[in-house]
């Protein structure tokens, strides 16, 4: 397919879009609008646009590859994120509405203490950052490949590009443009896997009906592993459990997708979307992993062969399949990656303009100087991400969505020890200042048991359960600088008698 036509292709894209904003944003673009949508989203939009905010361009292209050396093992991953999805929809948004909060953070401070405050948010800083670079650096390396490489444009220029046409559309509608611009990206990326399946069944002569049994009988069907506990990453435990808690960390305990949810009218809005989302990402997964199967039986038909397993799936889509069905894949891996990318960019604005300048305790939030502030803090985190992506690139040497959730186990761990305190131990007061030195001493001590676990854990080999170990030892931690609170209320008692 012609790089020219591609590259008009994703120009006219972004075109809807910045239309989009313009229109969300033409009679109010104050900071209220931008953090939360004025608390008057409808449930079935946020819903639906989540899709799109959860699977991102990661699921779009290395879940499918990754079929060729685990199989459908992802599944069991899949099935532990509909668990955590569940307990944020029944324990942590009915918190979050009943404290009416902008930023999820701002709980700890009330929990734990205003250093402790200041972890958690800035551990959500790092940790969405990195992760939302990871996702970006998977579709800039194939619009770099398969368009860009062609004008000679370098690497760095096509990120700053892609970052600039996503600032280009959030900058001033924030969370009101993005829950209609993540509506109509979930739109196109659902409808490009359901017609990429067909265009593959097509080529390989089969029907939809014949796929299916194909893929059944093929060796790629397996889903559930209960060998080598001890050895094997893929093991049903190891995935389920570390997914529920992934999924916990990173949706629950994350502003990105909560503050989707904290747009809502009220927590039985919020819980309707949740559960009607669980739905929808379980059977879109399933889809994801049929189309893993299709390509790799396209691939040994055909003779094709790729030096890394996120190229598969564009390799035979944009070279093989013809016209339409590349077009349909760049609509559905433009529409996955960026929707994921834009709500980052907000919720990151949205916490830091929160958690470290106080916006939420201004007077004047809503003023055009406020609002400057938050259009230079939406800049900085573009700078950021930018920056971020480009040392990514330069050291990444495995698979990306192998490399996100493993960031994830190290970032998101502490948070599950700081709310898993503040919502579990309510008579002791922890020692807020070395809170920060517990948060970044536990994912030390969890590196180098996954680097050593074979030897001093019996061959044992971690996988994504890594962050329930995070989150265990920041607990620990925790529990061990921190005193009783009944014992602080009896001091004080006895002071007032002695005097």
């Amino acid at each position: 397919m012609s790089p020219g036509v591609l590259l008009s292709f994703i120009i006219g894209y972004f075109l809807v879009l910045l239309i989009i904003s313009w229109l969300t944003s033409k009679k109010s673009s104050d900071n209220d609008t931008f953090f939360v949508a004025n608390r008057n989203s409808k449930w079935y939009l946020v819903a639906f646009g989540m899709i799109g905010t959860a699977l991102s361009g990661v699921t779009f292209i290395s879940v499918p590859g990754k079929v060729g050396t685990d199989q459908f093992a992802y599944f069991q991953f899949v099935l532990g994120n509909a668990a955590g999805f569940i307990i944020i929809a029944t324990v942590l948004l009915p918190l979050y509405y009943r404290l009416k909060l902008t930023s999820i953070y701002s709980y700890i401070e009330g929990a734990l203490g205003v250093w402790s405050y200041k972890t958690a948010a800035a551990i959500f800083l790092v940790s969405r950052v990195i992760g939302s670079a990871f996702r970006l650096y998977l579709v800039v390396i194939v619009l770099q490949k398969f368009i860009f490489d062609s004008y000679h444009v370098p690497f760095a220029v096509t990120v700053l590009i892609c970052l600039l046409l996503i600032w280009s559309y959030t900058f001033k509608g924030g969370l009101k443009t993005i829950i209609i611009t993540d509506s109509l990206q979930t739109f196109f990326l659902v409808l490009s896997v359901f017609l990429s399946i067909y265009f593959i069944c097509q080529s390989l002569h089969m029907n939809i009906f014949e796929a299916a049994e194909t893929i059944k009988n093929s060796s790629y069907s397996k889903i559930f592993f209960f060998n080598d506990f001890m050895s094997s990453k893929l093991h049903l435990g190891k995935q389920f459990l570390g997914a529920m808690f992934i999924t916990i960390g990173m949706t629950g305990l994350d502003q990105d997708l909560m503050q989707k949810n904290l747009s809502l009218k009220n927590i039985k809005e919020a819980q309707k979307n949740m559960f009607s989302f669980v739905g929808v990402f379980v059977v879109i997964n399933i889809f994801f992993l049929s189309v893993g199967a299709l390509l790799y039986m396209y691939a040994a038909k055909n003779g094709i062969n790729v030096t890394k397993t996120d190229y598969l799936y564009p390799t035979i889509a944009l070279q093989y399949l013809g016209l339409v069905p590349a077009m349909i894949f760049m609509l559905g891996l433009t529409a996955a990656t960026f929707a994921t990318t834009d709500s980052a960019l907000t919720a990151l604005t949205t916490s830091f303009c929160v958690d470290f300048l106080g916006f939420n305790k201004r007077a004047d939030v809503n003023s055009k100087k406020m609002v400057s502030v938050r259009h230079w803090v939406h800049i900085a985190f573009s700078g950021l991400m930018f920056l971020t992506i480009i040392i990514f690139n330069a050291i990444n040497n495995e698979a990306v969505v192998s490399a996100i959730f493993s960031v994830a186990s190290y970032t998101y761990g502490p948070l599950l020890g700081l709310y898993s305190f503040g919502l579990f131990v309510s008579n002791r007061q922890v020692k807020d200042k070395l809170v920060p030195f517990i948060c970044i001493l536990s994912p030390a001590i969890c590196y180098f048991l996954n680097a050593e676990s074979k030897s001093i854990l019996g061959g044992y080999v971690f996988s994504n359960e890594l962050i329930i170990v995070n989150g265990l030892i920041t607990f620990i931690g925790l529990l061990a600088f921190s005193s009783s609170k009944a014992g602080e209320v009896r001091n004080v008692e006895s002071l007032e008698l002695d005097r």
